[in-house]
């Protein structure tokens, strides 16, 4: 029998599904009542010694929540994040996290901000909001967690990256860390355009430069203080149908476009505050994402990353207090 409990006016139950990373708090009427949001499923996957540590946490919230722990989704596929987290664990290659899995209630909608073909679009904007100061302060008042911004991080694939990204740069004052797998930077670029077209040379399709994408985050890639540390990757197999034909190698030639724009325009350095993966049997899946998910978590809380995180805090300070 599932054990239920009321968090910061929030009814939720605690289930164990055996994974030695840890356990969840789940939310299957999530909201908050002076905002227009819709309840919604929310799983809190919290470290296995979470009751009798006293540490605080860094937090992942992570887009397309329902298929990140469990089957689910329009394919009934799953990340198997509990799975991934458990190894990384027992081999101490992170440190660990709690991870805030949002179950979307209208995807195509939630998740874009520009013209697709088909269904709702346009609801990124709220949706973003809703996660950066809905989601997030509630879950930063009633869980022990590291607040600050370098320490929380937003992460999604497909439409999901996209979302993920776009969250990060609206939102830099909560979220300094982003990882978009096979992102929809497409969107409002190449979604109302027929795959006939996308041979056709120059920008005939649009550039990522002047999109509404970048116009959105502008004055925070433009700020070096504020910018958030970025993590792209997509894959190169373009067989098995329209997702990796179409969806994947739209992917692809837009997050190359990406990757010079944040380099050339912006100043971001690899290794530094940008990581790209080229995946070469690398499908719009989630087999491919979970596939790469350690290589993420690598870089955002392997333990060289949290070093030079903070080195550069301490330098921070110092550079401060000899002001």
């Amino acid at each position: 029998m599932a054990e239920t409990f009321t968090i910061g006016g929030q009814n939720g139950w605690y289930h164990d599904e055996g994974h030695w990373a840890g356990y969840f708090h789940t939310y299957d009427d999530f909201k908050v009542d002076n905002t227009d949001s819709r309840p919604r499923t929310i799983h809190v996957f919290l470290p296995r010694d979470y009751d009798y540590s006293h540490e605080s946490y860094p937090v992942i919230y992570m887009n397309d929540g329902d298929t990140a722990f469990f089957y689910g989704g329009n394919y009934y596929k799953t990340w198997n994040m509990g799975k991934i987290l458990s190894r990384l664990y027992v081999t101490n290659q992170i440190r660990r996290v709690i991870v805030v899995a949002i179950c979307p209630l209208d995807r195509n909608y939630e998740y874009t901000h520009a013209p697709i073909k088909e269904g709702k679009w346009g609801g990124l904007e709220a949706y973003s909001d809703y996660i950066a100061r809905v989601v997030k302060s509630f879950i930063d008042e009633n869980y022990r967690t590291l607040v600050n911004p370098d320490s929380s991080m937003v992460l999604g694939s497909s439409h999901g990256g996209l979302a993920a990204f776009y969250t990060a740069i609206k939102h830099p004052e909560q979220f300094r860390c982003v990882a978009a797998l096979s992102p929809s930077f497409w969107v409002g670029l190449d979604s109302m355009i027929d795959p006939e077209f996308f041979d056709l040379p120059g920008d005939f399709l649009g550039s990522l430069e002047y999109s509404a994408l970048i116009i959105a985050g502008l004055k925070t890639l433009e700020n070096t203080q504020l910018r958030p540390k970025i993590y792209l990757d997509w894959g190169l197999i373009r067989e098995g149908g329209e997702h990796n034909s179409f969806i994947e190698a739209r992917a692809t030639v837009r997050g190359r476009e990406m990757q010079d724009l944040l380099i050339n325009k912006f100043g971001y350095r690899y290794g530094e505050n940008l990581f790209v993966v080229e995946d070469p049997i690398g499908q719009h899946n989630e087999e491919s994402w979970s596939g790469r998910m350690e290589t993420v978590l690598q870089n955002f809380f392997g333990w060289p990353a949290l070093m030079k995180q903070l080195l550069e805090q301490e330098q921070q300070v110092v550079k401060s207090s000899s002001c």
